[in-house]
């Protein structure tokens, strides 16, 4: 009896790194996790993904063996088409990160702004007995001036109550004109927002344009805006050159997690006939420009210069300090004409082109 042995099977070429790491890839080991007894196993997933998974791998598959030259990236490219699957809309950020709320702003005239900056330390010391005195968790840590007005910074946020304290101590402190101080208010985000849907010549039989003061008008007369305050004027455009329609850009003061503006998006409202609907805006807050050596592109807390600079003629002192240290506000009898000394109390009447124009 003859035995006919089957020949031995040929072997398979090796599969290179690359083909190895292609389809490695759609093959994801569950991950198994022991609780402390060590008998809990989680996969993961549920019977349905799990489904999908298998569905999806075996798809993949396919689109290797039809196209064995495409690279992991191109068949999932393909993979995506075939199922209809797109990419996700990209995020709208339209709301701008203020300031810390920590700090407490108190818009007022530049005469009461120099008066207090005199004694900051015992305002400090004053605020601080003050607010102790009414139970309040809340402690000055300094304060500074700003362009209208000066700044409070503080340990936590201020409430309601402690604003009234800061506003009765600023107001009844001496050298100071109560009614040239407004009341004390939190910093605010930003929020940018527009408007579709409006007609750009709204009145009837009219060639009379869309205004801010139109569009300001209607906000008012909604009540959808009656806890929303603008930061700025609404910007009227047209959508395109012979379009009769148009597009109102509005910035209002928010939260920094957009509360208010979340609230408005896609509620709609009526003008005259038509039916406006808001939308939400990129953010455009611009470029900042640093108050310490007035330079674009950087804030002033972030200003790495050693100390302050004129906005003048770029002189190594602050600008408020411009007519005592400046070289162009002492009198020079070798100038000719001899420049004269401008007198205390008065601004610079001399002219510069600034450093930054």
């Amino acid at each position: 009896m003859t035995i006919n042995k089957v020949p031995p099977l040929l072997p398979l070429p090796a599969k290179s790194k690359k083909e190895i790491n292609t389809i490695s890839k759609y093959f994801k080991k569950p991950t198994v996790d022991n609780s402390a007894h060590g008998t809990n196993v989680n996969l993961g997933k549920s019977y349905a993904q799990a489904s999908k998974t298998l569905a999806s791998t075996s798809e993949v598959l396919k689109i290797k063996e039809m196209f064995p030259s495409l690279n992991a990236q191109k068949i999932d490219q393909v993979n995506n088409i075939v199922n209809g699957s797109t990419n996700p809309k990209p995020h709208i950020r339209m709301t701008t990160k203020g300031p810390s709320r920590k700090q407490v702003i108190i818009p007022m005239g530049g005469d009461n702004v120099i008066s207090f900056m005199k004694n900051l330390s015992l305002h400090v010391a004053n605020l601080n007995r003050t607010l102790r005195n009414s139970k309040s968790e809340v402690l000055v840590d300094y304060i500074q001036s700003e362009n209208s007005g000066i700044m409070v910074i503080t340990n936590k946020v201020t409430l309601q109550s402690d604003l009234s304290i800061i506003d009765n101590y600023v107001k009844s402190s001496n050298n100071i004109n109560s009614l040239q101080v407004e009341e004390p208010r939190l910093p605010k985000s930003k929020s940018y927002l527009k408007i579709i849907g409006i007609p750009f010549f709204p009145h009837a039989n009219s060639q009379e344009k869309l205004s801010s003061n139109d569009i300001e008008t209607i906000l008012k007369q909604n009540h959808i805006f009656n806890n929303i305050s603008l930061a700025s004027k609404p910007r009227v455009i047209k959508v395109s050159p012979k379009s009769d329609m148009a597009i109102v850009w509005i910035d209002i003061w928010d939260v920094q997690s957009g509360a208010n503006a979340k609230m408005l998006i896609n509620r709609c409202f009526n003008v005259r006939n038509y039916i406006a609907t808001i939308r939400g805006a990129n953010m455009n807050p611009g470029i900042p420009q640093c108050k310490n050596c007035w330079k674009w592109g950087h804030s002033t807390f972030s200003c790495r210069i050693q100390g302050a600079k004129c906005i003048k003629y770029n002189g190594p002192h602050k600008s408020e300090h411009h007519c005592k240290f400046g070289w162009c506000c002492k009198a020079n009898a070798k100038t000719n004409p001899p420049r004269l000394e401008t007198k205390k109390g008065e601004p610079c009447p001399h002219s510069f082109k600034y450093s930054n124009c």
